[in-house]
């Protein structure tokens, strides 16, 4: 599809090398083209369990950092809004639902009543550990995605809410403001911002990382539109999808316009024309490449608005660019996908956080099926035997005078609230 493009633009004589620069960039209106939306089956079953996953992966997460390695029921409850999960979901009910990740036992509060308790299953303690390995042995990798996400935005600056709406996308490790960024500081600093957030500051820029994924494979294009600086996008369309005549050589025109740098101040281009547009969808296809997955949901693309200087309904190109990114209405929300990073519904380059994952995501699917055949109530009769022993424990460390998390510091990073 990507090269019948390229053989239809040289047909109708869209190149037009004399046209360059600022003038050629305002002459292009944005042109009022609507394509369809259609649904592909191949990357909704690649959004489908998402959430779920993600819920899972956070509750491990949250588990494996207690001091315990254990957490009571109502800590995971005060964690709600990092989960995402609907308001209708009980959490206990949630967890049980994967007993080949989770360990519940039971025990009694001050007034007697037991409460359940929660830890990781020996199986998902390896993966979890070898998650660790991962995020340790591709660190540089994390630092330098993290950077390059600071570097699209104009201040530089992003607020750490945003940052931890991206977190799972971006392959961030849990409680990476404590863990990683204080150990970077000729990197990163935390600042307040003007409405009195706590933000996320680039401190060094690297012209090295300031080079967009399809700069680099600039090789696939043809010398003479590398030359003039007319990168274009691969696309890739639903099977079935039809394209009318007139959008057809729309499309093949606005790939021959100039490719800006998502890197590069853009403030000159007038938000009114197709070649303003090209940049625009340019800075979330580098976006979406920073990411693990290569996709994420479109209300967190619609936060980066301001960050990213961008104009209102900004978000409209992933609609008249369905051949680049695919918009998912799977698990009740709007998923965005980079189209050519999947073939069919494997990513062609695939971090090995995304194994990792996969490897979740089985014992979650072994474990729902084992408990509906009611496998795991022996197993869970036996448990009561141990409570006992947990509770001694748990006594432990409530004697030792044990300190929630709610217990914060007198700095700028202790005021900050996540609000997922």
């Amino acid at each position: 599809m990507f090269q019948w493009l390229r053989n239809r633009a040289k047909a109708f004589g869209f190149l037009r090398g004399n046209r360059r620069g600022f003038n050629y960039q305002q002459n292009f209106n944005l042109v009022n083209v609507k394509l369809k939306w259609v649904k592909d089956g191949v990357l909704d079953a690649v959004i489908a369990g998402e959430r779920d996953l993600r819920a899972v992966c956070t509750i491990v997460s949250i588990i494996s950092s207690d001091p315990r390695c254990c957490v009571p029921v109502y800590h995971l409850s005060c964690c709600r809004g990092q989960l995402g999960l609907s308001q209708d979901v009980r959490i206990s009910a949630f967890v049980r639902r994967y007993p080949t990740i989770f360990d519940e036992f039971h025990v009694p509060d001050s007034g007697g009543t037991l409460v359940p308790w929660f830890s990781l299953t020996s199986e998902a303690q390896n993966i979890h550990q070898e998650e660790l390995n991962i995020l340790q042995q591709h660190r540089k990798d994390l630092v330098d995605r993290l950077c390059k996400l600071l570097m699209l935005t104009k201040e530089r600056t992003l607020p750490l809410q945003t940052i931890d709406q991206l977190k799972w996308d971006m392959g961030l490790p849990y409680g990476y403001e404590h863990s990683m960024i204080p150990q970077l500081p000729e990197l990163f600093s935390f600042c307040r911002l003007p409405d009195n957030r706590v933000g996320l500051r680039l401190v060094l820029w690297d012209d090295r990382l300031a080079v967009s994924d399809l700069q680099k494979n600039a090789a696939f294009q043809q010398k003479e539109d590398f030359k003039n600086g007319c990168l274009a996008f691969p696309v890739r369309f639903t099977r079935g999808f039809g394209l009318k005549r007139k959008c057809m050589e729309w499309l093949e025109e606005w790939q021959r316009l100039p490719y800006t740098s998502p890197y590069l101040d853009a403030s000159h281009l007038d938000p009114r024309t197709d070649i303003s547009e090209k940049r625009i969808v340019g800075v979330f296809h580098e976006f979406l490449h920073l990411t693990i997955g290569k996709k994420t949901e479109r209300k967190n693309v619609s936060n980066l608005r301001k960050p990213l200087a961008l104009p209102q309904k900004f978000t409209k190109v992933f609609e008249r660019h369905p051949g680049i990114f695919y918009i998912s209405k799977k698990c009740d929300t709007q998923t965005v996908v980079l189209r050519e990073a999947y073939d069919r519904h494997i990513l062609t380059r695939k971090h090995p956080l995304v194994d990792i994952r996969k490897s979740y995501l089985k014992m979650m699917q072994k474990g729902f099926l084992d408990r509906s055949r009611g496998l795991y109530k022996r197993r869970e009769s036996a448990g009561l035997e141990e409570d006992a022993l947990k509770n001694v424990f748990i006594d432990e460390f409530v004697d030792n005078g044990y300190k929630s998390e709610g217990d914060s510091e007198s700095n700028l990073l202790s005021e900050y609230e996540s609000d997922e």
